[in-house]
């Protein structure tokens, strides 16, 4: 006599999936899956037709004792398979429970390298974009902000306005970030002081200084106006030199160096967990598919030691 599931379980349990509207259906069932009634008699069908691949499918949406229904199969290599596999999730011991931690880290970074090669969200605008403060600290605080907001080639009027828009957004964050931080408003962003506002500032200063010895020279005489001209009014060098060491700009190496230092510290937040608000971890924690990075790797170190030993 062919064992199965009995059909009590068999109705409760596609019964409570089908009022899931998020579960998944292939693409050619997708469109008669709409409403619950149509979502049971699908799930029925298979789970009556085709044991492993419900279990494949909807396993991990089965409770602890969904899955004992599942035991008058266990004869079924496939079956015993997936119940395994299965239970292991809902009660790992203490040895899985490493085996999965290291398969997490593993998936992780072999997703690392896939956003590296593709570029874009680890290049600098969309690194930026999600920790604006951390850019500013390591690197944007050398970088012209008002070079950010220019029109740039090609780029329309409606797509600068926009982006300006995006660029107001960052600054306040930044802001947002430095006043809970406690840093001195002089040192805001966007309130750097411009070399050229303190060199007109600094004319003013001295332009106002010749009048005011002009008309000293003409109270005291023409000797004691004479003898202030010998000593000049200030030290311009100095303050000149101080300006320009406030707004030098970092060499390339410098840049590229803080850049790397940056970029270091996003892959590992991303590595660590911390990306949750931009990514769906529990779609790369969960992809088999990431397991082929490092059998390839696995493969490649063993043909070159292979090759070392020869």
């Amino acid at each position: 006599m062919e064992r199965k599931v009995r059909e009590e379980a068999m109705e409760s349990i596609t019964e409570r999936l089908s009022s899931f509207d998020n579960l998944y259906f292939p693409r050619v069932l997708q469109s008669s899956a709409s409403d619950p009634s149509h979502r049971k008699s699908i799930l029925h069908d298979l789970l009556s037709h085709d044991v492993p691949v419900f279990l494949e499918r909807y396993g991990s949406e089965l409770t602890s004792d969904e899955l004992h229904e599942f035991d008058a199969l266990n004869d079924d290599y496939e079956v015993n398979w997936h119940l395994k596999h299965l239970r292991s999730k809902l009660s790992p011991t203490s040895e899985e429970l490493k085996l999965r931690s290291v398969t997490v880290k593993n998936r992780r970074r072999a997703y690392l390298n896939k956003l590296i090669c593709d570029g874009q969200y680890f290049s600098e605008d969309a690194m930026r974009e999600r920790e604006p403060y951390l850019h500013h600290e390591y690197f944007g605080r050398f970088q012209d902000l008002g070079g950010r907001s220019m029109a740039r080639p090609g780029e329309r009027w409606s797509e600068t306005l926009l982006r300006r828009c995006e660029e107001a957004r960052l600054v306040a964050k930044i802001r947002e970030e430095q006043q809970r931080l406690g840093v001195a408003q002089k040192d805001w962003v966007g309130n750097e002081s411009d070399p050229r506002e303190d060199e007109e500032e600094e004319e003013e200063e001295v332009e106002d200084e010749d009048e005011d010895e002009k008309e000293k020279e003409k109270e005291n005489g023409g000797d004691n106006g004479k003898e202030m001209l010998l000593d000049p009014p200030g030290d311009d060098n100095g303050a000149a030199s101080a300006t320009v060491e406030q707004h030098e700009a970092l060499s390339a190496e410098a840049m590229q160096d803080r850049m790397d230092q940056f970029t270091y510290i996003m892959q590992q937040k991303f590595l660590s967990g911390k990306d949750h608000e931009h990514l769906d971890y529990s779609k790369i924690d969960d992809d088999e598919t990431l397991d082929d990075h490092w059998l390839r790797e696995a493969n490649h170190d063993a043909e070159e030691k292979y090759f070392a030993e020869d």
